[in-house]
């Protein structure tokens, strides 16, 4: 008997991609929140809500009178003190004072200096810079607006009522880090991969636009797994120079954490599974059917990577549901070397 009309598939050896996919969250490379160092009252407001900052770029002025008249009557001491100091040299070496008579004026002036910049510190407070470039949220503060320190600020919310928050949130957008999880069955798949001497990419397309897809590379892979839910953390690093992406957003990820080098890849549907394990049908030149069993290594949407066939062999695909070793076929076409997806996914256990 003919069994007509199978498909049968053709196998060859390639390089397939492990492709890990994943859902994260865009969060920011770095993110401050501004608070004040100092109990004081705001006096100018240097930047607008949205705006594009530089780092060290000067935000909020601070009233710096009290300050400001103690930095400079301490700064006139201090210099006062280095002149009777410098005085006192004079007078130690013609002998109108004792050494010990110089050593206090020199530990006076010390003193006197260390007050000084200690004022100056004090001082710097009321002039309140960015430390990182990127771009202002809301200002939450006005002219007059009191703020205190201990990183406590006063605003007001659109419900007229007090809330405690920062004068304003620096987040830094480009580039921007995506973070997601690995489950830890990949984690020694993923760290085999973070050792090639190329780091690991992504994709990342985010919300329900999957036409935009962002490319970038693994930052750092957490050092432990996280027991509540199984998996590893990763975080990932993406450009974003039209500040497309913000911190929050919802994200996919596809995360390429290896590469099967000459590994044999045939159509899922290929594989009947039997009480002694998995097998397929291949096709020898006769067009007769032959057994053989394989192990799984790595299987995706409809993909499956294993072991135990040679490059080459002809695969039934369809139609194998009433084969027995030793079966005739007729392919239902001919077919050229079939190509295997460039995409995959996350790998499943050997089957024995």
């Amino acid at each position: 008997m003919v069994h007509k009309r199978l498909r049968v598939w053709l196998s060859r050896k390639k390089d397939i991609p492990l492709i890990i996919e994943a859902t994260g969250t865009i969060i920011s490379s770095s993110i401050v929140d501004i608070r004040p160092m100092t109990t004081n009252t705001v006096k100018t407001i240097h930047i607008k809500d949205g705006q594009e900052v530089k780092e060290g770029e000067l935000l909020f002025t601070l009233d710096d009178r009290n300050d400001r008249a103690n930095y400079e009557k301490l700064k006139a001491l201090a210099d006062d003190s280095q002149k009777q100091y410098l005085r006192a040299k004079e007078l130690v070496t013609k002998n109108f004072i004792s050494k010990a008579g110089l050593e206090t004026s020199l530990a006076n002036a010390k003193s006197a200096q260390a007050a000084a910049r200690s004022a100056e510190v004090q001082l710097s407070y009321d002039s309140i810079r960015s430390p990182i470039a990127g771009r202002a949220g809301i200002i939450n503060v006005f002219p007059g607006s009191p703020v205190q320190a201990s990183n406590v600020v006063t605003t007001a919310t659109s419900s007229a009522t007090s809330s405690v928050g920062s004068m304003a949130t620096i987040t830094q957008l480009d580039p921007i880090n995506v973070q997601f999880v690995v489950p830890e069955k990949d984690i020694l798949l993923l760290m085999e991969g973070k050792q090639a001497d190329t780091p690991l990419k992504v994709k990342v397309s985010v919300g329900n636009d999957a036409t935009a897809v962002y490319e970038g590379e693994v930052l750092v892979i957490d050092n432990q797994v996280d027991t509540s839910i199984a998996a590893v953390r990763v975080r990932a690093q993406i450009p974003n120079e039209k500040m497309t992406l913000l911190p929050g957003q919802f994200a996919r990820v596809s995360l390429n954490a290896n590469t099967f080098k000459d590994a044999i890849a045939v159509p899922s549907e290929a594989i009947v599974i039997s009480p002694k394990g998995r097998l397929v049908y291949v096709v020898d030149k006769d067009d007769k059917v032959q057994s053989k069993p394989i192990k799984v290594i790595y299987e995706y949407q409809g993909t499956s990577i294993i072991s135990g066939i040679e490059s080459g062999s002809r695969i039934v695909v369809e139609g194998k549901q009433n084969l027995r070793p030793g079966s005739k076929i007729r392919e239902a076409k001919k077919q050229a070397t079939a190509s295997v997806p460039a995409k995959a996914a996350t790998p499943t256990p050997e089957t024995k």
